[in-house]
């Protein structure tokens, strides 16, 4: 049977997002479905490529209330979109084409709001940013996603940083982790040791060490 996969229009914290495709479109993978409805709202991609099906509400996996979702059938093929593919070399984008490309392809946080990164990154003084703050903390004691992240893929982690950094000149950036993780600092210094505008940062291994304003 085909599977159909339904995609809630509330993802993110702010305004769900507005569809912009109707039952019968044909879509692929990482084609944008839905647009951000709003300055605090986030655009939706398709997961899959195949057949909208429907575009109504359906129960919501978080909150168990309704909520507009869109439904597409998957051909089963996951064709990609033509969209997707490399933003290019970050020192020839600009700041506005950086922050563009983060709000067009629909990041958010990964946290439990999913809270825009586009609206993060736009500040309305960004020459006052003078630090930059990556949480390498965990937030409660027995998770540890923050810690495989860092350990795994840490050039990532720098990269985002450097991207980051790109739209505050002003600013210098700190990777916070907490002591009892030896191997991320180590792998995270190493990285970073020929980075004048980055710098790691031990912290104390201390519940609710990964929470915004415990971190500042």
């Amino acid at each position: 049977d085909p599977v159909n996969v339904v995609i809630p229009m509330s993802q993110h914290a702010g305004a769900p997002a507005e569809p912009i495709v109707k039952v019968g479109d044909q879509v692929k993978m990482g084609q944008k479905i839905a647009q951000a409805a709003g300055v605090v709202s986030s655009a939706i991609h398709a997961s899959v490529s195949g057949t909208v099906v429907a575009v109504e509400p359906r129960l919501h996996p978080i909150s168990g209330l309704e909520a507009l979702a869109i439904v597409i059938q998957s051909d089963g093929k996951n064709t990609l979109d033509e969209s997707v593919k490399p933003a290019g070399d970050i020192d020839t984008l600009s700041a506005d084409e950086i922050i563009e490309i983060v709000r067009e392809k629909g990041v958010v946080g990964m946290g439990g709001a999913g809270f825009p990164t586009k609206v993060k990154l736009s500040p309305k003084e960004p020459d006052k940013i003078e630090y930059v703050l990556v949480n390498g903390a965990e937030c409660e004691p027995y998770i540890t996603s923050d810690y495989r992240r860092m350990l795994e893929e840490p050039e990532k982690v720098v990269e985002g940083l450097k991207v980051i950094l790109k739209l505050f000149d002003s600013a210098k950036g700190y990777i916070c982790i907490e002591d009892n993780k030896p191997d991320c600092i180590a792998k995270l210094k190493e990285l970073t040791k020929d980075e004048p505008r980055m710098e790691v940062r031990e912290m104390m291994t201390k519940y609710p060490q990964g929470a915004e304003r415990q971190l500042i």
